[in-house]
Parts: C-alpha cells; sequence; structure tokens
C-alpha cells in the first residue's frame, strides 16, 4: 500500500513509477530514511542527459526528506581530469543542488574494494585470467552463443591470491592479466559471463597519485560503493537493467554493509542532440566545436554560457517525466520552458543586428533626447530607462524593402512606421552604393507622434526598434542553430557527416543601445523583437559579445494549437 502523505506527483497528473516505488518502500519498512546518489564519470562534462538522472536523485532525495549523494566514479585515470572534477560539481550546483558533505570518491574505497577482491578469489568466486583482451573478447560468445571458459578458470584460490596480489604491487604490464568473476560462461546474460573486476593501468590517479596501477571497473565498484554509503534507492538508467543481476550477485558474495536496490528509467533522447559522451569528446578534441562550454553543445557548461536558465532546465525535465519506456523529446519543448522562464524575467533591451542607417532630415542636427523606455511589460517593478534618440539611427535591414510585396508593412518608399518609444518616421529617400546596395535612408518625422502615438488617432501597422547613431555601442552577435542538421544524427553511420555547416553564425558591426554595454555575466535579456540574448564570456569593456539563447517565436505553440505542453513529440521507439 502506498503512503498518500509520501505521494508526489509526476507532471502530468499521477505519481511516477520511481516516487510510487520508494513510497511504498517507506510505507512498508523497507526503508526509513531515502539515500540517493549521483554517480558521475569525470571523464567529460555533464550534458542535458545527466539533469534528468540529478533532478531525479537529488529531487526525491529533498521530497522524502533524504539525502543524495554526489559520488565520483575515479575508477579510470587515464581518462579523468580534475578540470572535469570542477566542472561536474560547478553544474551540479548551477543546477540548483547542493550535496552538503556528502562528496565522495570510489576512490575512497580502493582498499575495501581490494579487500572485497581478495574474500572474492578466497571463496572461490573470482580468478587472475592471463588471456589477452582479444582472446577474452573472442571466447565471450554472443547473444545466441555461449562464451567459452578460460583456460585459467580452475586455478586455485592461493594461486589467485598471490598473481591477484603481485598485479597490486606492479609486476605486471597493463593488459598482462585481469581479474575475473567466476559465474558461468553460458549465461544468456552476457554481463554474467565472468565479467572483469579489476585490471591493470600503469597511471597516475587524480586523487590517489600512483598509490594504485590496479583499477576496480564500473561493475565492480558500483554495487559495493553504494552498499558502503548506505544508498537505499540505485537509480540508473535503463541501459543499466542488463547489469543488474552482476549488481546483485556481488552484493549477495560480499560481507557488505547494506543492500540497496536497483531501479532503471528511461534516458533522456532529445531529437537532433547527441548525448554520448564518446561523440561529444571528439567533437571537442577533433576541434568541431569550441571547447566543452561551446553554446552548440548538448553539455550543462554549454546551456549555461548560451543563457538557458537553470530553473527552464529543471521545469524541461519535469514535463519531460519519468517513465520506463523509451522516448525522443521534440527539442521545442525545452525552447518553450527557456522562453516561459525569460519572457517571465528578462529586462527588454534594443539591439540592431544588422544595421542600416537612417537620418531624419527634419530633426535637428545638434539635438538629443531622452525618450522614457519600460524595461519589462509586465513587471513595473524593473521600472524604466532613457534611450537617446537623435538624428542619425540605427534600424535592421530586414525591416525596409524598397518594393515590398503586399503584405510587408514596415519600412518602404513613402511608408510611415513607428519607432518603438519614439517617433512616426516615413521614408523619403533611398541612398544606394555603386553597386546598387541601399545603405541608408532619408527620412523625416512627425514632432508631434512623441511616444509613439497620434494625436489625430490615425495607425500605423508596424513598429520597428532602433538605436541611436549618438551612442550606440558596437557588438558581436552569435546565433546559434542545431549542431546537426538532422532529427537523427548518425542514422546512416557517420554521426559526423550530420553536421550542420551553419550552425554558428557570427553577426559583427552590430549596434546595442548603451544600457547593453555593463550587463554582467550570466544575466539574459530580451532584443526586442530578436530573442533572448546574454554576454558570453569572450565579451569585455570596448568588445562586446552576445550569445542568442533562444528566439521569440514558439513554433510548438503555433503547430500543436496549445500552450504549455508536459512533453513534446513524445514518440515511442
Amino acid at each position: 500500500m502506498v503512503a498518500e502523505t509520501n505521494a508526489v506527483d509526476s507532471p502530468e497528473g499521477g505519481r511516477d513509477f520511481i516516487r510510487e516505488i520508494i513510497a511504498g518502500d517507506l510505507a512498508q519498512g523497507r526503508a526509513q530514511t531515502v539515500v540517493t546518489r549521483f554517480p558521475p564519470e569525470p571523464n567529460g562534462y555533464l550534458h542535458i542527459g545527466h539533469a534528468k538522472s540529478i533532478c531525479l536523485n537529488f529531487g526525491v532525495a529533498e521530497e522524502f526528506g533524504g539525502r543524495c549523494h554526489l559520488r565520483f566514479d575515479d575508477t579510470n585515470p587515464t581518462k579523468e581530469e580534475q578540470e572535469f572534477i570542477d566542472a561536474i560539481a560547478a553544474d551540479v550546483r548551477w543546477l540548483g543542488f547542493d550535496w552538503g558533505e556528502h562528496l565522495f570518491h570510489a576512490s575512497d574505497y580502493f582498499e575495501q574494494l581490494y579487500a572485497w577482491a581478495e574474500h572474492l578469489i578466497a571463496s572461490g568466486d573470482a580468478y587472475v585470467d592471463d588471456q589477452s583482451p582479444d582472446e577474452m573478447r573472442a571466447s565471450r560468445g554472443t547473444l545466441t552463443e555461449p562464451g567459452r571458459n578460460s583456460p585459467f578458470r580452475e586455478r586455485g584460490a592461493t594461486e589467485n591470491l598471490d598473481l591477484f596480489r603481485r598485479m597490486r604491487a606492479g609486476e605486471f604490464p597493463n593488459g598482462a592479466r585481469v581479474l575475473r568473476a567466476r559465474i558461468d560462461m553460458a549465461s544468456g546474460n552476457i554481463n554474467l559471463r565472468d565479467p572483469a573486476l579489476y585490471r591493470i593501468l600503469h597511471a597516475t590517479h587524480p586523487r590517489t597519485g600512483d598509490a594504485w596501477c590496479i583499477y576496480p571497473t564500473y561493475d565492480y565498484a558500483h554495487g559495493q560503493s553504494d552498499a558502503i554509503e548506505g544508498i537505499t534507492h540505485s537509480l540508473c538508467t535503463l541501459e543499466f537493467e542488463d547489469h543488474k543481476p552482476l549488481y546483485e550477485w556481488l552484493l549477495d558474495k560480499l560481507p557488505v554493509p547494506s543492500r540497496p536496490r536497483q531501479y532503471e528509467f528511461a534516458r533522456l533522447n532529445i531529437a537532433g542532440l547527441v548525448l554520448s559522451k564518446r561523440v561529444l569528446t571528439r567533437l571537442v578534441s577533433g576541434g568541431h566545436v569550441a571547447g566543452w562550454d561551446d553554446p552548440r553543445m548538448p553539455t550543462l557548461a554549454g546551456l549555461r554560457r548560451r543563457g538557458v536558465p537553470a530553473a527552464a532546465l529543471r521545469e524541461f525535465i519535469k514535463r519531460v517525466g519519468m517513465a520506463r519506456a523509451q522516448s525522443v523529446v521534440d527539442p521545442a519543448l525545452l525552447d518553450f520552458c527557456v522562453r516561459e522562464d525569460l519572457n517571465r524575467a528578462a529586462s527588454r533591451r534594443m539591439a540592431v543586428l544588422r544595421p542600416l542607417r537612417v537620418t531624419i532630415d527634419n530633426y535637428p542636427e545638434d539635438q538629443t533626447e531622452k525618450l522614457p523606455a519600460i524595461n519589462h511589460p509586465d513587471d513595473p517593478a524593473q521600472g524604466t530607462r532613457g534611450v537617446t534618440f537623435s538624428r542619425e539611427l540605427w534600424v535592421e535591414q530586414d525591416d525596409f524593402m524598397e518594393e515590398p510585396p503586399k503584405k510587408f508593412f514596415r519600412l518602404s518608399p513613402g511608408r510611415e512606421v513607428r519607432l518603438r518609444y519614439g517617433y512616426f518616421i516615413t521614408c523619403r529617400e533611398v541612398v544606394k552604393n555603386a553597386a546598387g546596395e541601399v545603405v541608408a535612408l532619408r527620412c523625416t518625422y512627425d514632432p508631434a507622434t512623441k511616444g509613439g502615438n497620434a494625436p489625430d488617432g490615425r495607425k500605423v501597422q508596424a513598429t520597428l526598434h532602433w538605436v541611436s547613431a549618438a551612442d550606440a555601442v558596437p557588438a558581436e552577435v552569435r546565433l546559434y542553430n542545431p549542431l546537426f542538421g538532422r532529427a537523427d544524427p548518425g542514422a546512416d553511420g557517420d554521426v559526423f557527416a550530420d553536421l550542420n555547416p551553419d550552425s554558428l553564425e557570427v553577426l559583427t558591426g552590430c549596434m546595442a543601445e548603451p544600457a547593453l554595454a555593463d550587463m554582467a555575466k550570466g544575466i539574459v535579456v530580451q532584443f526586442e523583437r530578436q530573442g533572448y540574448f546574454c554576454p558570453d564570456r569572450d565579451s569585455k569593456p570596448g568588445a562586446l559579445v552576445f550569445n542568442r539563447t533562444v528566439g521569440l517565436r514558439d513554433t510548438w505553440a503555433k503547430e500543436s494549437g496549445r500552450n504549455a505542453p508536459a512533453a513534446v513529440g513524445k514518440v515511442r521507439t
């Protein structure tokens, strides 16, 4: 019976199965305090898929009054770096979670894990194998054919203990020997065909230095680390379901202090995104992106640099929900959550990304004035600011057409439009260069329309944003598009063949209002009529750089006819 007091609603109106399990365990006394863990390998940066696990593990621990540990699975020193450890901790904190005093590393338990390995050898449940990696692979069998026993499988415990201790002492080179569990080479589950528990790696560890030259495998270290820490609910993605029998076999064979239970949930799959750490590593090492925090990357560092709010990402994870069925989520849902969050909080500013000069002939040459501009239309508490109006202005090139089609209502010869916060202006003359390209407009303004309203009640059909040339600050603006050009990158065999050559567009010579010159890193504002933008870490005084977080247009809402989806494009695979 599930205790109703512990029930937690999912975004789709019911309790998800993980929370049902936890509530039931508490109600029936199988657990007194919920203890979960987030156990990343420090061999790269976290990506958006990890956010689902972070939100689940830390979220259920908080909801049920328990705790969540951050534990680094640092069992492979050849791929681990302190940079990754620091980045992972920063990402978890940015997402809004804190492990308090419960920070652990698998390397904290190396001595205990080694002692338990000797226990397995002494009890006949593990042996040292001298086969080469290729020989082991060949004898492992297939999904339809059983494996073959190693010729070293029947070594006695005394000989195995001696060899294992010599492995630890550093007598053998990399790959010469491994410690394997003795389970069943004919098992239908390949993970039970005498899996490796320890391998020889002569490599310096970020925390233990050169104290060890043998390291436990993930399958061996993970469950035992859970048991040492008293983890009650070991929550992991479905690819570990086939590893669960090994997880439980090891717990059965060893004198562990507690008995954690493993439960699996569907990983996060988003159309058009690649969430393979192996591929992400190659994107960085191959120079396809400008580092792990490139705003085109699906890493948490990349999303943060692009200006995605942590609250929006948490809301996205909530809307996706928790289930065992694999699905693919439309990335429009993430954009929806980002827009929804930023629309509530982001201040408004004006910036012209592709400038076209406008001269107002009947405005005094030596005159400027400050016009009041609201900082947020729905939040009066954000107040107003003054924007300079002068004879020379910048408007968007796309806001002018010399020969407009029927439904184009912005600037064209003889047409009157409104300038946001300013006046009505009318285009009187088009200035072109020798190549026939439009380089400037000459306009007139109506002084009686200050503030954007005509006293005679006449209406215009377009309102344009603009920046005064008198105090505009130049900026570079980076527009980010999907890194891959198809919804299923790599479906034809080569994921790198699907890279989008237009994933980054850099605009130079943009013009921004002065209020944007002093923006702090991490602050996102709306460029009116353009989208949401934030200063990049490359930005500095006199050389502003802005990243587009997301555009203004919500294509999902328009196409679906809804306002707030629980999950978009959720398709069974």
